[in-house]
This record gives C-alpha cells, structure tokens and sequence, in this order.
C-alpha cells in the first residue's frame, strides 16, 4: 500500500506544497490544536459531538451549536483558508527579520489589510504564556534594560516634525526635557542561564514603573544587572542582589554587564527599522512579542530549533487567543 500522507515539511517551499492539500492542513491544524485527540467544543468543553466531514464541521450535543477548528482560536470568523493561514505562519516564524504586510499580500494573494490583519492575529499566538518569574535559585543573573523607539524627527516630514516640536513647547521645562519624551518606551529582562528574554512596553521609566516589572517578572535574591539609571536605585532594598554598569566609563566590567539584552535591542530595532518602518505606539507591543518569540526560540548548541519547529510552536498556542479587528483598531474604544 503507498504511502499518501508525505513526510513533514521542513522548508517554506515543502510547506507550501504540503498545506495546499486542504485535507492534510485540515489534520495538521486537529493534531495541533488536540494533540491528546480529545476535541471539544471550544464554547461549552462538552467532548459529546458529532463530525460532519462533508463540511468538516462538528455539533456538539452539550451547547446544541456547530464549531469548526477555527473556532476559538486566532484563524476565528476567517474566510481565509487554512493553506494561506499556515503559510503566512511559517514565513512569519522563519523570517528573522520579521515580515511586511506587503510582503505577505504579494506572496499569498490577499490585499494588503487583509495581510497586516493577518499578521497581527498571528503575533497574538506567539505570546507567551509562561508565568514563572525569571532567575532565583541556582539560576543566573538577569540582565535589565530599556530602550525607546520611534522615529528620528530628522528623518520626518516638515509637517510631523513641526507637530512633534510643538507637542514639545507645550512642557513647562521642555527645553530640558528628555531628549526621549515623544518616543515609546520598552522594558527587556534577559535570563543568562535560560537565555530567555522578556520584553513589553510601558508606559514611562520612572522608578516605580520599571521596578514594579522587576518585582513581578524576577525572584527575589537573584542578581540582577543595569546600567546607573536612577530608576534602579535602591533595588537591594528590595531584596536584590544588584550590581550596575556606568556607560560613561565602562561597558563591562567582569560579570557586570547588560550587552545580552542590548542586542535584543539591536535586533528589534533592525526588524522596525529595516521591515516594518513605520510602527504605531498604539501597535508596538505586539512587534516586540513577535521578536521575543523569535528570540527566544532561535537555534542554539543547546536547542537546535528550525522553522518547522518554530512553526509547530506557534501553530499550538492559536487557541484561545482570539484579535478582532475592532479590538485591533481600537475602533470600540469609547
């Protein structure tokens, strides 16, 4: 008897070919989303239903409603299917510069909102879903840092440069504001053992912001290295064995150092800058989870991952992450 299920892909061009089978996308997307083959209905978890195959649709007989392995996850209220939707995954995942929409709409054939909508959903899956807190124990030091981004006024046309410039004047001490006021701040914690990082927006760097994140993201009694900012002062008052670097004179000194989670930086800003271009702070927060994936799943000594595995991953985190396009927008917001 042949053989009519093919080996999994492992390149963009054997998943292309593999997923254009709407039947083995179809088992692809079950074995993920239930991988114990125990379906249930993602509205009532009733696990009594019956499957219509000719549509590929299941009713259960707990809520009395029909669902589709759509349902409940980010491909949900979608009419576009499962071949192009897992495409557009593995490219997202495989890219280590991220991809643009246009890219996206050009290589699948849909338009380009429909592709930047499409992209966005799948950032949604790539969150992730840990809860434990970073470093303790016999783990290493946490290196701790934040950035900003946005765009450089210089590079600006007259009529936004002028907006920015006066948004400025408006501060009583706007001439000694910070050179970073209209731009977006980003906080980034990297694991030195676990080699992880995590990352989120905030929405300012004052002291209490910043340390509240530590506080929620790091054991206490773990080290922890920054550079002098101010907005680290006193974290051994917090039980936190804390060291920092001053940047006017020194960028290493022995252990002390933040350059791992620097090139988190590096590498985020060369995605916004060199693909994305033009980020809007209400959007920023998910660019950045889409490169703490990246990140944290790339292919070390220690954990060779390739695109298929990167793919599998985030194809398993689907469910329950549902984005419409209101809340995408911000268009319900009062």
């Amino acid at each position: 008897m042949t053989n009519t299920n093919p080996k999994r892909p492992v390149t963009l061009q054997q998943a292309i070919v593999y997923f254009s089978s709407p039947d083995r996308a179809f088992r692809y997307a079950i074995e993920l989303r239930w991988p114990d083959a125990r379906i249930n209905c993602p509205r009532c978890g009733s696990e009594k239903h019956s499957f219509v195959s000719t549509r590929k649709i299941w009713f259960c007989k707990g809520c009395k409603k029909q669902f589709t392995v759509k349902v409940g996850t980010i491909f949900e209220d979608s009419p576009i299917g499962l071949d192009k939707w897992m495409t557009a995954v593995w490219m997202i995942c495989g890219a280590k510069n991220g991809v643009s929409s246009y890219e996206l709409h050009r290589a699948l054939g849909v338009t380009q909102k429909t592709a930047w909508f499409m992209l966005h959903r799948i950032r949604e899956a790539m969150k992730s879903g840990s809860v434990m807190k970073m470093g303790g124990g016999d783990r290493g030091p946490v290196e701790v840092d934040e950035t900003f981004v946005g765009g450089n006024p210089k590079n600006m046309h007259a009529k936004r440069r002028l907006a920015i410039m006066r948004k400025r004047s408006e501060v009583a001490d706007w001439k000694t504001a910070p050179r970073f006021s209209d731009k977006t701040a980003v906080m980034g914690m990297l694991d030195r053992e676990s080699r992880q990082v995590r990352a989120r927006v905030v929405p300012n760097v004052k002291r209490e912001t910043l340390q509240n994140e530590i506080l929620k993201q790091i054991e206490r009694g773990s080290e922890v290295y920054t550079d002098n900012a101010n907005a680290y002062y006193d974290l051994a008052a917090k039980q936190y064995i804390h060291d920092t670097v001053t940047h006017v004179n020194e960028y290493v000194r022995g252990e002390v150092h933040t350059q791992g989670i620097e090139n988190f930086w590096s590498l985020l800003k060369r995605a916004l800058k060199g693909t994305y271009v033009a980020v809007e702070p209400f959007h920023l927060d998910r660019y950045v989870t889409e490169q703490v994936f990246r990140f944290n799943n790339r292919a070390t000594k220690d954990k060779p991952l390739n695109d298929a595995d990167r793919f599998a991953l985030a194809m398993s985190q689907v469910g329950g992450r549902r984005l419409t396009y209101t809340e995408l927008t911000g268009q319900g917001a009062d």
